[in-house]
């Protein structure tokens, strides 16, 4: 059994150009992932595979059960009911698996994203699909549960795609990657490690051909100027217009010439180089490199004025019937802070309660965690309201978060980690003195989190980081408090 895209175009009824165009793939048993950068169309991909929209052209077969586990965990899965009430061996199995517990079923709209997204996995693998669709499933996720969620995945026994930007489980389930890039795509061998691999040599080669054959066209160039000027002035010496009437000796010479040929040599030696030139420049416009956006950036942010970003009481915070004890805090206008933990111990809880403690002398930016669709419609509105400079400065930034700013413009088709950059670039143009960020890699590809790496470690101001992502915390945090669970209550150690 296999699942065969062929041909795939397909453009959103506002979009300007084509999200997919000419995508070919062929799925088999087991996992494949799909890699590219946030907005080359992966997810679209993945709608057009499970029949939830249909392409402009081309074609997808055979007819096959699909499930489609989209990135947003806040609303809760349509079958979650079916599953809560389902108490066969397999759901039983499920629950053990992923570990969850049965009362969180029921209290959905309650639950940390992780704690969600383990719920919406659940009921994906429940259904029992054939084909089984995955984005970005370990989003929200800390060390232990992605270990929970691989070791879920990897009994799945259908045809199974993987979009994600976690490196280690699309080595450990995938046996071919789809990669994107330039809105192509190409089916390569092996988990992210290696397709990636292949991709960066194929583009080094393709980089070094094309320098190359701009080495040769412009060697060509030259050749050509110089061979025209030797036919014109080949051209000058045989003809007689100069001669005195009496000088039949020159008018001997260049009538042999005529007839021996050899005054049209430099003449003919032109022409060849500038067809040869001709080919050389149909060769260099045929020749394509990926591009790739630089993550320089230019200085965003400020100190604030004050010694005190925030100051906040010792205090016990509770969202149903969960509490979490947090000490006496203190955040001062350059700290670099860091919170870590495991899902469902109150991280988000915490950074709300410090943001509306904030002074409004400080200039904040936030991106959340999850962005809502009323966020997403304000955030485009926002961006087509801007004056062309300012609109033009955003899109820069957009640009060397890696991403291509022209996606922004086209209509309000934008993946999560598009408009999460989006937000992120509006706010920092203010340069605010306080950078909040809950789970900032959610959605985000490899690029684009090493682009966003480079700019918080370079912050001026104060941030509040919220990450499972330990690399991205080791490169900016210099403080770090992390939530524990100590005599059977929670705590925040600082």
């Amino acid at each position: 059994m296999q699942l065969r895209l062929e041909h795939i175009t397909h453009t959103y009824p506002d979009g300007a150009t084509a999200a997919l165009k000419d995508i070919s793939a062929v799925f088999p048993l087991g996992w494949s992932g799909i890699i590219g950068d946030n907005g080359c169309g992966k997810t679209t991909l993945a709608r057009i595979a499970a029949r939830m929209i249909a392409p402009d052209a081309g074609t997808i077969a055979p007819a096959l059960f699909s499930v489609y586990c989209q990135q947003d965990s806040s609303g809760a899965p349509s079958d979650l009911c079916d599953f809560a009430s389902d108490w066969s061996q397999g759901a039983q199995q499920l629950r053990t698996l992923l570990q969850i517990q049965d009362e969180w079923l029921w209290r959905y709209d309650t639950l940390s994203g992780g704690q969600r997204k383990r719920i919406q996995i659940a009921c994906a693998l429940a259904a029992r699909p054939d084909v089984l669709i995955m984005d970005e499933p370990t989003n929200d996720l800390d060390a232990e549960t992605k270990a929970l969620i691989e070791g879920a995945l990897a009994s799945f026994k259908g045809i199974g795609i993987l979009i994600s930007h976690d490196r280690a489980l699309l080595d450990a389930l995938a046996s071919q990657c789809l990669v994107f890039e330039d809105g192509r795509a190409h089916m390569r061998p092996g988990g992210y490690t290696k397709a990636s691999g292949q991709a960066a040599q194929e583009r080094a080669h393709a980089l070094k051909e094309r320098e190359e054959a701009k080495r040769e066209a412009r060697r060509l160039d030259a050749e050509a100027q110089r061979r025209s000027e030797e036919a014109s002035r080949q051209k000058k010496k045989r003809s007689r217009s100069g001669l005195d009437k009496k000088d039949s000796d020159g008018r001997e010479r260049i009538g042999r010439a005529i007839v021996t040929g050899k005054d049209g040599v430099a003449g003919k030696l032109s022409a060849t180089m500038v067809r040869r030139r001709a080919r050389a420049s149909e060769q260099l416009a045929g020749m394509h490199a990926s591009k790739r956006y630089e993550h320089r950036f230019d200085d965003h942010g400020s100190v604030a004025q004050s010694s005190t970003i925030a100051h906040l009481p010792a205090a016990t915070l509770t969202v149903g019937d969960f509490a979490i004890h947090v000490p006496e805090l203190w955040i001062g206008p350059t700290d670099h802070i860091a919170i870590s933990g495991r899902n469902g111990t109150g991280k988000s809880l915490i950074v709300r309660h410090i943001l509306s403690t904030v002074p409004e002398t400080v200039s904040v930016a936030s991106v959340p965690q999850d962005v809502d669709r009323t966020e997403r419609v304000a955030a485009l509105r926002a961006l087509h309201a801007h004056d062309p400079e300012r609109k033009g400065r955003i899109l820069s930034l957009v640009a060397r978060l890696n991403s291509d700013p022209e996606r922004l413009l086209d209509g309000s088709d934008l993946s999560p980690g598009e408009l999460r950059k989006l937000m992120l670039a509006e706010q920092l143009l203010d340069d605010p003195s306080f950078l909040v960020l809950d789970e900032p890699t959610n959605h985000l590809d490899i690029g684009s989190i090493l682009a966003l790496q480079e700019l918080l470690a370079g912050f001026p101001g104060a941030i509040l980081l919220v990450s499972h992502d330990a690399a991205l915390v080791d490169a900016v945090a210099d403080i770090r408090w992390q939530t524990a669970h100590e005599e059977g209550t929670w705590h925040l150690r600082c």
